[in-house]
């Protein structure tokens, strides 16, 4: 030890300052080279996983699922390529936001893995919701009920303004992977409430996660608002109303806006203090974790976690995309990827640009929430899990590990 110390003393300054430099610029592309073998990277889909089934007044189709995911990366790679050809030094492309037009007003997506036992009462309480706030008809004729008119600002003027005439709705359920009856149990409430091509049935050939289940229905919607939501009916459907008025007030002028459900007013109510005191303290642990990786706008966000989200159609080029994580983790990739979108211009109430807004921003409303039965969630392995997640993911997109580019 003495003799390293002496040596140090002995070196001019000059040749430390280099070492110093040196040591660290091999930790940087280290600390890189691990983060490309250990960071997330989505397994492509397979052909089978681009259609679905669903019922028919006369038995059971398979059908090819819509994908607007596909024509979006057709026109991105395609924006890239003449990116390269006018500037071939140009390394900052902007991203494309285009999305093909909505054919119903809302999208849910349920992912689903061995949820036999869970799925049917919230697909019930789903459908009531759904019939008597969207109906089934996306054109419905003007003697139809008139659906209410969703909440506006008046000064407020956005690009991709959402249809007024619009109506009716889908029901994705993701199978990811299930052994049990999950499928069965649907494709049975399809058929006995007449939901013919309205509840469709998307099964992943191997199993996922629930994030990649997420990413994977979110990538097939259909509607101007896009809404995922746990098979377990933990969150009161009826909430939905909530959070679309939540994101309407929050969209920016490309219309792009998510609203996310929040139990963090829970704290301290008899639902979250009945729960173990390890499980209440490795949920305080991890939030400290979340202040402390992610950036600002989602550190300040009180429930990351609540599976019952809402995007508006504009938002998810912006943020499906670019999705790594697929499994508990995922939902913090969403929300740091909609805090980090590129800007857009802000309207006045002309029509005239006068700014831009950077990021997409949350709106974070304060659901019903009750504990249910059966979770898959290991409370201290995943718990770890999602910790280590966080870190990786944090860094990788800190350190051009994941890219807004696609090449």
């Amino acid at each position: 030890m003495e003799s390293l110390t002496s040596v140090i003393w002995e070196t001019p300054a000059h040749i430390l300052f280099a070492a110093s430099v040196a040591l660290v610029i091999l930790a940087f592309y280290s600390l890189y080279a691990v983060l490309h073998l250990i960071a997330p990277k989505p397994r492509p889909v397979l052909p089978s996983e681009k259609t679905y089934i669903t019922t028919t007044p006369t038995g059971i189709a398979t059908r090819q699922l819509p994908c607007w995911h596909d024509r979006w990366l057709a026109d991105r790679h395609a924006s890239e390529a003449r990116a390269r050809n006018d500037d071939p030094t140009k390394t900052d492309i902007a991203d494309t936001g285009s999305i093909e037009p909505a054919e119903v007003r809302m999208s849910v997506v349920f992912p689903a893995y061995n949820e036999e036992d869970r799925i049917l009462p919230t697909l019930k309480e789903a459908v009531e919701y759904l019939d008597a706030t969207f109906g089934r008809d996306p054109h419905p004729h003007h003697h139809q009920k008139t659906l209410p008119k969703r909440p506006s600002t008046p000064r407020k003027h956005v690009m991709n303004a959402p249809r007024d005439d619009l109506s009716g709705y889908e029901i994705l359920i993701v199978n990811d992977g299930s052994t049990d009856r999950t499928v069965d149990v649907a494709l049975e409430f399809s058929r006995e409430h007449g939901l013919h091509d309205i509840l469709r049935v998307v099964t992943l050939a191997k199993n996922r996660g629930k994030g990649g289940g997420v990413t994977h229905g979110l990538r097939h919607v259909r509607g101007e608002y896009a809404l995922f939501a746990d098979a377990d009916g933990a969150s009161k459907f009826s909430d939905l109303g909530k959070l679309v008025e939540g994101c309407e007030e929050v969209v920016d002028g490309a219309h792009r806006g998510v609203a996310i459900g929040s139990r963090g007013h829970l704290v301290g109510s008899e639902a979250v203090v009945k729960r173990s005191a390890l499980r209440n303290f490795l949920m305080r642990s991890f939030h400290l974790v979340l202040m402390i990786l992610t950036p600002p706008a989602t550190s300040r966000i009180r429930d990351t976690q609540c599976g019952f989200k809402l995007f508006s159609r504009a938002a998810l080029p912006h943020i499906v995309p670019y999705m790594h994580a697929e499994g508990w983790i995922f939902d913090i990739e969403m929300l740091m990827l909609a805090e980090s979108a590129p800007a857009v211009p802000v309207l006045g109430h002309d029509g005239a640009v006068i700014g831009s807004s950077p990021g997409i921003k949350v709106a974070e409303v304060p659901i019903d929430w009750h504990e249910v039965g059966g979770s898959k969630l290991n409370v201290i392995q995943d718990s770890i899990k999602m910790a280590i997640g966080l870190a990786v993911l944090r860094a990788s997109w800190m350190m051009g590990v994941y890219r807004r580019r696609l090449t």
